[in-house]
């Protein structure tokens, strides 16, 4: 979620068991949406932590710090007096980005709604897309397309001003989708927990393995919990980890009243050897 974030997955969700009774406008959408606004981003050809030209990285700080949800900002209105305005200068340090007052003015609220479309790159971007369309289609189809993009945008600002509340006095841009994805991922631990999952697994060579939901998402929520301690990862502090398990618990509480009408994904059929693998003709 924040700029200079990474995406970290110890396993790769590709396809989850669980067959939907309608199409799911609003995740396609919003992927679609996610993908729009990071190629009209500048510089988003190459990830934001990999650097880049300086006239390119100065307009793009000037695009994530007009954009972008700062959670100083968030909790004490503190407005930056001076902000780059996309240009280079030189100063005594060398060649530099030129900042100066504010030429617009900033709705601290409605920057977490505007944070949620940005990403820091390619590797960011296409993590938490996989993770929407996997996850997001389920939830969609379970509380209907208005409901559900309602409920996707609650998660994200429950993750944005949460992680702000923890880090008041942070003047770090966040961007991301991944605090409102958290949230549809706890909404589908919630409503499908023994769905199966087919996943990857890193072990020499990636392992494809058909795991229940609550084991992948619950492992995964896991991870951020202990990374948002600060524990387990170097250089935790430049991900939002705990913005993704407050997204996730809000994500979980939303859900919650759903569950009991909610019809158990179907049992996958299991893998058959020998004989009983071969099928039947029916006459």
């Amino acid at each position: 979620m924040p700029l200079r974030g990474h995406y970290f997955c110890v396993v790769i969700p590709v396809h989850d068991v669980n067959p939907l009774r309608r199409t799911p406008y609003v995740t396609y959408a919003l992927i679609a949406a996610n993908v729009l606004v990071f190629l009209a981003t500048p510089g988003a050809a190459g990830s934001v932590a990999a650097g880049g030209d300086l006239a390119r990285l100065c307009h793009l700080q000037a695009f994530v710090d007009h954009y972008a949800a700062v959670p100083r900002e968030l909790i004490h209105h503190q407005m930056p007096r001076l902000v780059p305005t996309g240009g280079v200068g030189v100063g005594p340090h060398g060649p530099g980005c030129v900042v100066a007052p504010p030429g617009y003015d900033k709705s601290p609220p409605l920057s977490v709604f505007t944070a949620m479309f940005l990403h820091g790159g390619w590797l960011h971007l296409l993590g938490n897309m996989l993770f929407l369309l996997i996850f997001g289609n389920n939830v969609e189809d379970r509380m209907g397309h208005i409901r559900y993009f309602l409920f996707y945008v609650v998660c994200g600002y429950a993750a944005g001003y949460g992680f702000a509340l923890l880090n008041d006095a942070s003047g770090d841009p966040l961007i991301g989708a991944s605090g409102a994805i958290a949230g549809v991922l706890g909404a589908y631990l919630v409503l499908y927990p023994t769905a199966r999952v087919w996943v990857l697994v890193p072990f020499l060579v990636f392992l494809p393995l058909r795991l229940p939901a609550w084991l992948v998402l619950g492992f995964w929520f896991v991870l951020q919990a202990v990374y948002s301690s600060g524990h387990g990862v170097s250089g935790a502090g430049t991900v939002a980890y705990a913005a993704h398990v407050v997204g996730f618990a809000a994500g979980m509480l939303l859900a919650w009243p759903l569950k009991p009408g909610t019809p158990p994904p179907p049992e996958p059929p299991r893998l058959l050897f020998g004989r009983r693998a071969r099928p039947r003709q029916v006459w």
